[in-house]
């Protein structure tokens, strides 16, 4: 089944009946448009090294194979954020703690923003796919430092849409002092961004939302 097919490639899901009839999301960049290929390339590299520096937490898919310009991760059973609509703080509860397993790992998300990227399973819990953007650092730099905050900030807006009684203080405080980095993406960086992808690709800020409405 094809979930999504865009400049930097397909993405489907297989069965593989070989494994009690499981499935696996392949990400083929292959299929890339020539001009995009060595970027999908370089971005489901990034995803590989991302998923299998989280191998084992819980909410993260499986890495399973990465050759020839093909990802294979696990399948996540769940529903995109903006489609569950999970009201339940337990929910931002799990998915904070979630973030900070990440962080520990030496891994930043990088494109929280986006509620598509965050699935709520069967049992309402937090999972997370699309690594593409994720930085692995174990050193810890100031970059890795800011873009962990600013995953912790894209959840809590998140939490704000939808628990926003639940925001403590601190939280709030958070949402109110943007990073530098975000401040300057803000004011320029999506400015373009906004430019490329509506104007020249046609995409919607909300791009793989729709796609996304399948359980992955």
């Amino acid at each position: 089944m094809q979930l999504k097919s865009d400049l930097f490639g397909i993405v489907t899901r297989v069965a593989r009946p070989d494994a009690n009839d499981s499935w696996v999301v392949e990400r083929d960049t292959r299929a890339a448009r020539w001009w995009a290929r060595p970027l999908a390339h370089h971005l489901a590299t990034r995803e590989a090294n991302a998923l299998r520096t989280l191998a084992g937490i819980p909410g993260v898919p499986r890495f399973e194979s990465f050759a020839r310009g093909v990802l294979v991760r696990s399948w996540t059973d769940g529903d995109p954020m903006q489609r569950a609509r999970s009201r339940d703080p337990a929910y931002f509860v799990e998915a904070l703690a979630l973030l900070r397993r990440l962080h520990r790992a030496g891994v930043a998300h990088n494109d929280l923003a986006k509620e598509p990227n965050w699935l709520v399973t069967s049992a309402g819990h937090p999972a997370l796919v699309d690594f593409q953007l994720a930085l692995v650092s174990h050193r810890r730099s100031k970059l890795f430092r800011t873009l962990a905050r600013d995953d912790i900030r894209h959840l809590l807006k998140h939490k704000r849409s939808y628990c926003p009684e639940r925001l403590t203080q601190r939280e709030r405080h958070i949402l109110a002092t943007p990073s530098l980095l975000a401040r300057i993406w803000m004011s320029t960086g999506k400015k373009l961004y906004l430019f490329v992808t509506r104007r020249l690709f046609g995409w919607a800020d909300r791009e793989g939302a729709g796609d996304r409405n399948w359980k992955r």
